[in-house]
Order: structure tokens, then C-alpha cells, then sequence
């Protein structure tokens, strides 16, 4: 439909020929590119003059497009019209929802999703192309026009101050009044239930095209209701930024409750969106919070003990001028002290053995922590000694002989053998190991043989 007319001194001082363009454009909702080139040439209009008539334009509701976008959208109309262009100065009525799901079990659903509404700004591609027009003069192309972002203060942008730039694009956006948030919701229901019939159901032609046009419609009405409650994700997001997270982070994340609120919103019970909306954000950032605050993840239910247990501490503090006992706590909390102890055991930041101490920077905290199950250097020379001595003294036993014995005390993985796994790893009988073993012990308690193992008996 086409909004309030654009009446600016720039527009009553411009040429005729850019006056005819502007009656064009609220008639129809929208301009070509190429219009709007020809008419800026043939008026003389500066770059800076531009800047704001396409600004009025876009905030006016006429949306800026090409002439192939021009050609699409009217099309689409005529063959959802049965062939029946629209003319020139009217925009072709949508169909609602209800006719085009009304076949069979779609029925249903289908009949509470009207859609004369509006397009919001997100149905039309090129309805942001004024702030890419404004930026590149008047050579504008049908891809940047579709790519463009919401018109934005330049100083803003220049400035890089993204929360800023944030907080300007979403205020831009006009807020929803009930019915119209109902509407919206009607469409966004009638277009996941076409999406559920497109999926699960093997259809006409004629009927998956209607499905899939009001499945769009249902994603435009999504689109639009999120856009149009983004200011509300911020309102509770400034709650929780002094939180170690930062402004934007926390928006983000309030975001996607905000999205989970569009798909579970019921307008049948009569509440407005922002009541229904507001818990499923805070759980969203709180969601957040405990999924990218701490190093190492702790459960919701933990967090809010915790910070239960720092607002009872920090009470306690300024009640008794020190530091409260596990015990005290424990009392205030109604837990146990081991419980609480345990919380402030949780409660601890994760340090790296890596981050560095020190001004030269040079020292890590893991050089300064003592390896208590590291063996010490001395008795790893003795062992390597010892080592070597007990295989020069078994080459004194024949090979066979060598082996049972580094089976048996282990000295080849440090694992003892038992003589029934020794006899199946050579082919032979326990009693045999047993004799072998008999014999090599004998040999090696020879003076000769033990005395170069008695200084590692000591």
C-alpha cells in the first residue's frame, strides 16, 4: 500500500520531471533504478540533494528496485491472478492464506492466516537501497540494491562504534500494535504448517505453488515481527552487560530467544508478544551466560546458586566487617558446609599453566609448580644403572634361560609374569619354567655374578 506522501522542500523546489517520478512512486510502492538515475539527471540534483530524497523515499515506504525485480514481482501477481496484469498505478492484492491452503487437511490452518497486511521491509528486496544509492552518487546497480544494508548515519559509521550503529538500524524499525502482531502471527503459523505439508506430503503442482508462496509469506511475517521487537532484546540486555560479556554478545544471544518467541507465540490466549517474548529472551542471555562466561561449563542451576552465594557473602561482609566462615554461610544459605565449600571451590576462575608472571613476561606459572609424582633425577640414574648391570649379568644364562627370568621379575615392561604364562609363551610346562627358573636363580647367587648388584641392594 502506499504510505504517507513525501512533501520536503527538496521535493516541492525539484523539476517536473522528478515530481512526476514521486507520483509515481507512492502510487505504485516502488521505483526502478533506471527511473530514478533519469530522473535525478534530467532535475539536476547533487549527489548531496540525492542522499536525502532517497533517504525520504526509503522511510516513505517506496522501495528502490530494478527493473528485472520490477518484472518478477509483477508476474508473480499476474500468474497468482490468473493471468490478469495490474495496472500501472495499483499494486496487485495478495492472496491470503486461507485460498491457497484451503484444499483437503489444509484447510484449517490455513483459514486464520489473512494476509492483507502490509509487506514489511524484509518482503522487498530493494526497500534499503537508499543508504547504497546515497554512498555511490547515482550509479547504482540491481545487486547492490539488493545487498544493501538499512540506511545509517554516516558519522555513525565512520565513527566504527558498532554498538551505536546497532542501536540506530533497529530504531529505525516501527513498533507493532496488537493487531497487528496477531496478523503476523496468523501468517507466521499459516506458512509453518504449509512448510510441514511441503515436507511430509507428496503434492500438485498447482498446490505445492501455493504452499510455497505462503510459506514465504510466513517467513516475511517472521522477518518483519522480529525486526519490529529488536528493541526489546536490547531493553533486557543492558541489564545483564556488566557480566563479562559484552552489550553486543548479550544481544546476540537474547536474539535467539527473541526467535524461539516468534515460533512458539500463541495469539489465542490474548497476551501481548512483549510479556510472552521477555522470558524466553532472559533464558536465551542467561543460556548464554552459562554456555560462554567460564572456561569450563557449569550448569544454570550452579550459576544461580552461585550468585545466590556472592550476594548472601557480600551481605554478610558488610554486616560483620570480615570475611564470613564457610559455617555462617552454610546457616544463611540453609546448606551444609561441605555444600558450600564446594561452591567456592566451583566458584574459582580456571588459570592456564601458561599464562605468563613476572614483568620480563618470560616466566610461566607452570615453571613454578612442583610435580610431585615426577621421579627424582637421582633415582632415575640409579635405575638406569641398575638396569644395565641386570642385563649384563644375564648374559651370563643361556638366551632361553634370559628370557624366563626377565618374564618373571618383570624387566622387560615392568609386569611380572606367572609361570603358567611364561610355559605358553615358550611351548612348555609349568614344572619346566619352574626348574629353569630354579636353575638360573642359582647361578646369578653366585659371588662372582651377585656382586656387582649388591651396591643397588642398599
Amino acid at each position: 500500500m502506499p504510505r504517507s506522501a513525501v512533501e520536503t522542500p527538496l521535493t516541492e523546489s525539484a523539476g517536473p520531471a522528478l515530481n512526476e517520478l514521486l507520483k509515481r512512486g507512492r502510487a505504485q510502492g516502488r521505483l526502478s533504478l533506471d527511473e530514478v538515475r533519469g530522473a535525478f539527471e534530467s532535475a539536476g540534483i547533487s549527489p548531496a540533494q540525492g542522499r536525502s530524497i532517497l533517504r525520504e523515499l526509503s522511510e516513505a515506504g517506496i522501495s528502490l528496485a530494478g527493473e528485472s525485480d520490477t518484472a518478477r514481482t509483477m508476474a508473480a501477481a499476474a500468474d497468482h491472478h490468473g493471468g490478469e496484469t495490474a495496472p500501472a498505478k495499483k499494486r496487485a492484492p495478495r492472496r491470503t492464506p486461507g485460498k491457497t491452503a484451503a484444499p483437503g487437511k489444509a484447510a484449517a490452518p490455513g483459514k486464520t492466516a489473512p494476509s492483507k497486511s502490509a509487506p514489511s521491509k524484509s518482503a522487498t528486496p530493494g526497500g534499503d537501497a537508499a543508504g547504497a544509492a546515497a554512498d555511490e552518487g547515482f550509479e547504482v546497480t540491481e545487486v547492490e540494491a539488493a545487498d544493501a544494508p538499512a540506511d545509517l548515519d554516516d558519522q555513525s559509521t565512520a565513527m566504527g562504534d558498532s554498538v551505536h550503529t546497532y542501536l540506530k538500524a533497529i530504531g529505525r524499525r516501527q513498533l507493532l500494535t496488537a493487531e497487528q502482531e496477531v496478523d503476523l502471527a496468523k501468517r507466521i503459523e499459516a506458512g509453518l504448517y504449509a512448510e510441514h505439508k511441503l515436507e511430509t506430503e507428496d503434492l500438485s503442482p498447482r498446490l505445492r505453488a501455493d504452499l510455497e508462496w505462503v510459506a514465504a509469506d510466513g517467513r516475511r511475517a517472521k522477518a518483519h515481527m522480529l525486526e519490529a521487537n529488536l528493541r526489546l532484546v536490547v531493553s533486557v540486555a543492558k541489564k545483564y552487560s556488566d557480566r563479562g560479556l559484552s552489550l553486543l554478545d548479550v544481544v546476540q544471544e537474547g536474539n535467539l530467544g527473541l526467535i524461539r518467541a516468534v515460533e512458539k507465540f500463541d495469539y489465542s490466549k490474548g497476551y501481548k508478544f512483549s510479556t510472552y517474548a521477555m522470558w524466553w529472551i532472559r533464558q536465551a542471555i542467561q543460556r548464554g551466560f552459562a554456555d560462554s562466561a567460564r572456561t569450563i561449563r557449569l550448569p544454570v542451576h550452579v550459576l544461580e546458586m552461585l550468585s545466590k552465594l556472592s550476594r548472601v557473602e557480600r551481605d554478610m561482609h558488610q554486616r560483620l566487617g570480615r570475611e564470613p566462615t564457610p559455617e555462617e554461610l552454610a546457616t544463611e544459605l540453609d546448606k551444609s558446609p561441605e555444600q558450600v565449600r564446594e561452591l567456592l571451590r566451583t566458584s574459582r576462575q580456571p588459570i592456564s599453566l601458561d599464562s605468563t608472571i613476572g614483568e620480563d613476561g618470560e616466566t610461566r606459572i607452570g615453571d613454578l609448580i612442583e610435580d610431585t609424582d615426577s621421579p627424582e633425577a637421582a633415582e632415575l640414574v640409579d635405575r638406569q644403572l641398575m638396569a644395565e648391570q641386570l642385563r649384563r649379568t644375564l648374559d651370563i644364562l643361556s638366551p632361553r634361560e634370559a628370557k624366563i627370568m626377565a618374564m618373571r621379575f618383570g624387566l622387560y615392561d615392568g609386569t611380572p609374569r606367572t609361570l603358567d604364562e611364561i610355559g605358553k609363551a615358550l611351548g612348555l610346562t609349568r614344572e619346566r619354567i619352574r626348574q629353569l627358573e630354579k636353575e638360573s636363580l642359582s647361578k646369578l647367587r653366585h659371588p662372582s655374578n651377585a656382586r656387582p648388584l649388591l651396591d643397588f641392594a642398599v
